[in-house]
Order: C-alpha cells, then sequence, then structure tokens
C-alpha cells in the first residue's frame, strides 16, 4: 500500500503543469512562514510590545476572510494562469517593499494586509485550476501531495526562520520571502499553459444558469457544513498552553501538543493521496464523524502521549475526510463557478477556525481545557452526522437532476452532495482543502 500511495504521487508529479504549480506554492508557503517570523521579531524588537506583534502577525491571516468573500471570483472572470502570477508578482513587490529601511509601522500593516488580501484571488485560481491540469484519477494523489508539501514547508519556514532572521536580520528573511513570490510566478508563467477564462469559455457556458445555480447551491450545503466543523477540530491546537498546564505536564509538551495535529495532516494527506479514484459521499462522511471522537477520548485519558496521539489522529481524519471532500465539490460545481466556490469555501476554513479558537479560550476559562477539547471534538462529530442527514435529504433531488440533465452530472462519482478545502487549502490550512496561505 505504501508503494502504491508512492506510485500516486509519482504519478501526480509527472504531470508538468501540476509539478509547476507544486512546486511554486512549496517555494512560497515556506517564503510567508519565514516572513511571519520575520515580522514578530521587527516588530517586538521596535515596539517591545506584544499587543503590536500580536496585531501584526494577525495581519498576515485575518484580511484573507474579507478577500476570499470579494476577490475570489476573480479566478473565474480572468485566465486563471494570469490570476497566479498577477497576484505572485503584485505579493512579491509588496515584500520586498516592505524591507525598505525606515518604514513606519502604520505603513508596514498596511503592506502586510494588502498581500494577505491579494492570497485570496491567488488561491481560488489556484485549486480552480487543480483540477484541469491533474486527470481525475489523479486528483486527490495530487491533493494529498500539497497536503504533505504545504505542512512540512511550513514546519520549515518556522524553523529556518528562527535561524536566519538572527543571523541576517528580518529584512534579509522578508526580502527572500519576496524573491519566493516572484519565482513562483515565473514558474507557473514557464510551466502552466494558458487558458481561458472560465466565464468565457463556451465549453463551460450552462444552458440554464438560474436552474444550475439553485442545483449547486443545495447540493453545496453538506460540504459547507463539513468545511465550516473544520474550526472545532483545531480547537486543541489553540487551547495546547492551558490544557498541558491542566494536566500538569511541562512547558515543552506545548510545542509536542501543537505539532500534534500538523503530523497528523501529514500522514493524513499521504493515506488520502492514495485513492486513484474520485471520492464518494460515505468515504466522507465516515472520517469526518470519526474525526472529533479522539479529541473526546483524549478528556477521557488526560496524559501528554495520549493526547498528542490522539490529536494527531484527529488531524489526519480530518485531513481525508477534507482531501476527499474537495474532490467531490470539483464534481458538483460547474467550471464557471469554480474559482468563487472553491475561494469562498477555503475562506469559511479560516474564519471557522478563527472563532472556534476564540470561542474556545473563552470556554477554557470558565469549564476548563480538558472539557472544552472533548466538547469541541463531540459537536464536530455531531455536525458530521447532520451532514450525513441533510446529504440524504437531498439524494431524491439529484437522482432527479441526473435523469433531467445527465452530462454535467456525469463527473459526479456517487449521488452523494447531492450534498460537500480543503482548501481553502487552507489551506491550507490549509488548508482543505488544507488551507495554507499561499
Amino acid at each position: 500500500m505504501a508503494l502504491r500511495a508512492r506510485g500516486n504521487f509519482a504519478a501526480a508529479l509527472s504531470c508538468g503543469e501540476f509539478r509547476a504549480m507544486w512546486a511554486a506554492e512549496t517555494l512560497s508557503v515556506a517564503g510567508d512562514q519565514l516572513a511571519r517570523v520575520a515580522l514578530a521579531l521587527m516588530v517586538y524588537g521596535r515596539t517591545n510590545s506584544a499587543s503590536l506583534t500580536a496585531l501584526t502577525y494577525a495581519l498576515t491571516f485575518a484580511p484573507a476572510v474579507l478577500g476570499g468573500f470579494l476577490l475570489s471570483g476573480l479566478a473565474d472572470r480572468y485566465p486563471r494562469r494570469a490570476v497566479i502570477v498577477v497576484t505572485d508578482v503584485v505579493r512579491g513587490c509588496l515584500a520586498l517593499a516592505m524591507v525598505i529601511p525606515g518604514l513606519s509601522l502604520p505603513v508596514l500593516w498596511c503592506l502586510v494586509g494588502v498581500l494577505t488580501l491579494a492570497g485570496a484571488p491567488f488561491k481560488a485560481a489556484q485549486l480552480s485550476l487543480l483540477p484541469d491540469v491533474l486527470p481525475a484519477e489523479l486528483y486527490q494523489a495530487g491533493l494529498g501531495l500539497r497536503q504533505v508539501t504545504t505542512q512540512t514547508a511550513q514546519v520549515a519556514g518556522f524553523g529556518l526562520g528562527g535561524v536566519l532572521v538572527p543571523a541576517f536580520g528580518a529584512g534579509a528573511a522578508l526580502a527572500v520571502n519576496g524573491g519566493t513570490f516572484l519565482l513562483s510566478a515565473v514558474v507557473v508563467l514557464l510551466g502552466v499553459r494558458a487558458r481561458p477564462a472560465a466565464s468565457r469559455n463556451p465549453d463551460t457556458a450552462e444552458a440554464s444558469p438560474a436552474t444550475a445555480s439553485r442545483r449547486v447551491g443545495s447540493q453545496l450545503v453538506a460540504p459547507v457544513i463539513l468545511i465550516s466543523m473544520v474550526g472545532l477540530l483545531v480547537v486543541p491546537e489553540g487551547i495546547a498552553a492551558p490544557f498541558a498546564g491542566a494536566i500538569g505536564t511541562a512547558s515543552f509538551a506545548v510545542g509536542l501538543l501543537m505539532a500534534a495535529d500538523p503530523v497528523g495532516s501529514v500522514i493524513g494527506g499521504w493515506w488520502a493521496g492514495r485513492s486513484s479514484s474520485v471520492a464518494s459521499p460515505p468515504a466522507v462522511i465516515l472520517p469526518a464523524v470519526a474525526a472529533g471522537l479522539p479529541l473526546v477520548a483524549s478528556a477521557a485519558v488526560p496524559s501528554l502521549p495520549v493526547a498528542a496521539v490522539l490529536w494527531a489522529v484527529s488531524g489526519a481524519l480530518s485531513t481525508i475526510y477534507l482531501v476527499r471532500l474537495q474532490s467531490i465539490v470539483v464534481a458538483i460545481v460547474p467550471d464557471s463557478r469554480r474559482g468563487t466556490v472553491m475561494g469562498r469555501l477555503s475562506t469559511c476554513i479560516y474564519t471557522s477556525q478563527g472563532v472556534a479558537i476564540v470561542a474556545a479560550g473563552l470556554a477554557a476559562d470558565r469549564v476548563g481545557p480538558v472539557v472544552t477539547v472533548a466538547a469541541s471534538g463531540a459537536a464536530a462529530s455531531v455536525l458530521a452526522i447532520g451532514a450525513a442527514v441533510v446529504w440524504k435529504r437531498t439524494r431524491p433531488r439529484q437522482a432527479k437532476t441526473a435523469e433531467d440533465e445527465p452530462a454535467p452530472i456525469v463527473r459526479l462519482p456517487s449521488p452523494i452532495l447531492v450534498a460537500h478545502a480543503t482548501p481553502p487549502g487552507t489551506s491550507g490550512g490549509g488548508e482543505g482543502p488544507q488551507p495554507g496561505t499561499d
């Protein structure tokens, strides 16, 4: 089975266009993490203020929410390769502008915010272009490989930042980040062929846009539920420090607990990439329901080794269902709307994570972090069951649609979704889409 997974990954990398997109994304994700370390150290060194440092860090995430809802449609209105290249060039120039000596903090914050905002159409274009560059039988393998490499690039970027910034200064790290964006743009420009904008492509035109929109909207209810519950599954990472304190472990345990979910995500990405067929609804629902259960179990046996293993299992299961879910969403959504939908679903992941972690912090102060982690896991499993119920209720409607509109439905691997990144992603993550920042 391991050989099969490696074979699928190798087959995906044998596609030249995917290889270019994969290399470009890995570069820019690593650069992003390097820049986050540099910005944090630079702002704290200039202000000695934890709140201003936190504000700067938040600006590397928060504007992506606004951009996801407002700018994702650019990936459908314009050629997707052009959107990726232009946004990478813009972000590279903004990152290089941060290196200017004596730059005031308000200007720096504006640059960081606009750079993050520009990441939204990039992510939408990237996610919606992947089904065009990969054959259907390799799509899940490509998504799984992206998940593995982006998680690894994030860890490497943070580690590299911790070494390079003290040695060479924050300016050098920010310049490297700008260079990764520009290099990414060149790689995509040379390695991915031009395609017309999806909204102007006669091959993707819909005979009845209003009817198609209603059909797609009903089929996306369950996917939105499943994507929105991701925030509940990352609650442990957000309150790892108080959890470690509650179970009486040393401070070094915090890093171990926070690393558990990313490690699980790498394993989950590898496992999801083993499949060469488009996922079916049960293949999404089952790991989605199961993903919350290890968090409940970690409260029943509150010890460091047990919690770390169980949180990693939860991270693996959540990644598996998100990767499979993304392939189902691609089968449901027409190409002319794919960028908008994928971009907004990726944004849902960002939003759910932020809201859930803030709410969990407040809850942990009242009922304790151990109970909060268990409650978040239980709530996630209940929501996943609810998504399954929604799918079953919409199934007869899809059967009717299949009879009336055989051409669009032929891409659906199974009746589900009749109802759900990532990824976005988001991810990335992450991501979904496992949302990542790039």
